[in-house]
């Protein structure tokens, strides 16, 4: 790009944004300094926004500028079928460039796109020819190239925005990806001592062509389970066999079943990635490792146990790449989200969130924070693990081995004038009174105890040796939740519930409410996703007297009632009453 061309760019960005002298030269010598793509120049300089930048380069080129597109109509078409295995992921992603359907495309009318130019033409003049959408309008070389690989009688260019242009990259080669698990494995010469050679941390999965079979059937496997959105990746060893299953939406399904030799490959590879000691094999082991796939960075946490017939090994999931879940994004019904929105501004008190493990409380009281954390407050927590980054909020890491537990990080915590604290969870009496005391001494406290109500965790504080005016004086409220799998808006089937169905959702008349069935979007589950069902107890002056002088979950529940306090069963059969989700799934969730 001469400089004369870079003056032009410049002028035509100040007409669309006010750009300073200062910004112009600091775009100037980013350009100079590598001659990098100008568009990355002009974002390393944060001065704009590639979606501005884009629209004006453009115009100077005179090349369209697309925002919506997809590869699905391309990848349909045979001309495509090996489109894989003659371009390489990294030409695509080197130069930012993807073949892709715009909105106007019509793959019905895309035939022989590998005749030659002369034939193609005579007999497809009306054919809208495909779009090779690309980042870089400076360098058309490689795009010619890519052409001319595919044999594409006619092709468009298109600028497009890098995320986009990656994204579309990896649907292409993970839809295209037609070897199965099964087909790795009857791949793999059978023996159990596979050389197995470390990859680089946050390698991209994707990009990984190793020829390893146990490598690739590693990376089907994540792979496999981040795109089904698994939370989990179980490994389980039996005496013939090896059993490979992954948890959706709080459900274990089959994955695979591989022959018992791979084992021993299999669970080594993996805790190799880890870089944990695939020499032991009688101790338990955690690790870590992080993965990416395309823009995707996924933390995957290891844990191994001993078995009779070899090393079991629980795989767990963490998105990273995904955004903080909102509360109002949770399924929180209008009137629980006005208390707990009340709830998490006061000056001072325990808010408490209970449930069994898997149930999303974490997820609520990371949720909270975000709405409270305020330049203005000094945020604290101390968590077993620190599940995610937040950002302006200091973060503590449970270390038992080096002394730091719940007890001994919170009894710091309060030395570094904090506003709000975090305890991950309330184990032990002595964790409890630090964090009673705490409250009174006018900080608020969020943590997790683990009961099947809200009414429960009076009686589960009590039995750790709160005594009950403790806790009268510092509870300001109990929230229990649970986690119901939403049905699938594509197959869910409506009916009318029966004597019993309406016995427990406690109506008279005949409303329509939906069940699962099962289909391709959902993975045959006849769910996609799931929802939180809320059941909150505030501690007013009725709830105090009735915990003075019992501890009797029961009388707690029947006064809380009385107060009106909605349970878990109740919100969610309102939850079914909208279609959200099915009657079975309410009461999974809420057995007593």
């Amino acid at each position: 790009m001469s400089n004369q061309f870079l003056d032009s760019l410049l002028e035509a960005l100040s007409d669309k944004v006010e750009l300073s002298f200062d910004k112009i030269e600091k775009i100037k010598k980013l350009y100079q300094k590598d001659r990098v793509n100008f568009s990355d120049a002009v974002l390393s300089s944060g001065v704009l926004e590639e979606d501005i930048m884009l629209e004006v380069i453009s115009k100077i080129y005179s090349i369209e500028y697309i925002t919506n597109f997809n590869v699905d109509a391309l990848l349909q078409h045979h001309t495509f079928n090996d489109f894989t295995q003659k371009v390489s992921i990294h030409f695509l992603k080197k130069y930012c460039m993807a073949p892709v359907a715009t909105p106007n495309f019509n793959k019905n009318r895309l035939t022989k796109l590998d005749a030659k130019v002369e034939e193609y033409a005579k007999e497809h003049e009306e054919c809208p020819p495909i779009t090779i959408a690309i980042n870089n309008p400076s360098d058309l070389a490689p795009v010619d190239d890519l052409a001319n690989i595919l044999n594409l009688a006619q092709y468009e260019v298109a600028l497009a925005p890098r995320s986009s242009i990656v994204a579309a990259i990896n649907q292409i080669y993970n839809q295209s990806n037609k070897e199965s698990a099964m087909q790795i494995v009857e791949n793999m010469e059978e023996s159990g001592t596979t050389i197995i050679k470390v990859i680089e941390d946050s390698s991209d999965l994707l990009d990984d062509t190793s020829d390893a079979p146990v490598i690739r059937l590693v990376n089907h496997i994540i792979s496999q389970s981040v795109k089904a959105n698994a939370s989990d990746i179980h490994i389980e060893p039996f005496q013939d066999t090896i059993k490979i299953r992954y948890r959706i939406d709080g459900i274990l399904y089959d994955l695979l079943e591989p022959p018992k030799w791979i084992q021993s490959a299999l669970v080594s590879r993996i805790k190799v990635m880890a870089d944990m000691n695939i020499a032991e094999r009688r101790v338990p082991q955690d690790g870590r490792v992080e993965v990416r796939m395309g823009q995707q960075k996924i933390d995957i946490r290891i844990s191994t146990v001993p078995t009779s017939f070899g090393e079991r090994l629980v795989m767990r999931l963490l998105n990273k790449s995904g955004t903080l879940l909102e509360l109002s994004q949770s399924g929180i019904s209008a009137k629980h989200l006005k208390t707990f929105n009340q709830l998490i501004t006061l000056n001072n008190g325990i808010v408490l969130v209970t449930g069994p493990t898997g149930s999303g409380k974490t997820t609520t009281l990371y949720a909270a924070l975000s709405i409270i954390n305020s330049p203005d407050k000094n945020i604290i927590t101390i968590e077993d693990p620190v599940e995610y980054n937040l950002k302006g909020i200091g973060q503590i890491q449970v270390n038992r081995k080096i002394g730091m537990t719940f007890a001994s990080g919170l009894r710091s915590i309060v030395r570094q004038d904090p506003d709000v604290i975090l305890v991950g969870e309330i184990r032990d009496l002595e964790t409890a009174e630090i964090a009673i005391q705490s409250a009174l001494t006018g900080h608020l406290v969020f943590s997790t105890l683990h009961t099947n109500d809200s009414p429960g965790a009076v009686t589960r504080l009590v039995d750790l040796g709160v005594e009950p005016y403790l806790i009268t004086s510092s509870v300001k409220a109990i929230v229990a939740q649970r986690l119901v799998r939403v049905l699938c808006p594509y197959c869910k089937v409506g009916y009318l519930p029966d004597v019993g169905e309406k016995a427990l959702l406690n109506i008279n008349q005949s409303s329509k409410i939906f069940k699962p069935k099962g289909c391709e979007k959902c993975f045959g589950t006849g769910y996609a996703g799931r929802q939180a069902i809320f059941e909150i107890m505030e501690i007013d002056d009725e709830i105090k007297s009735i915990i003075l002088t019992t501890s009797d979950s029961n009388q707690i529940k029947r006064v809380a009632i009385e107060q009106g306090m909605t349970t878990l069963r109740e919100d969610g059969v309102l939850k079914v009453l909208e279609g959200i989700t099915s009657m079975e799934e309410v009461v999974r969730v809420t057995q007593d």
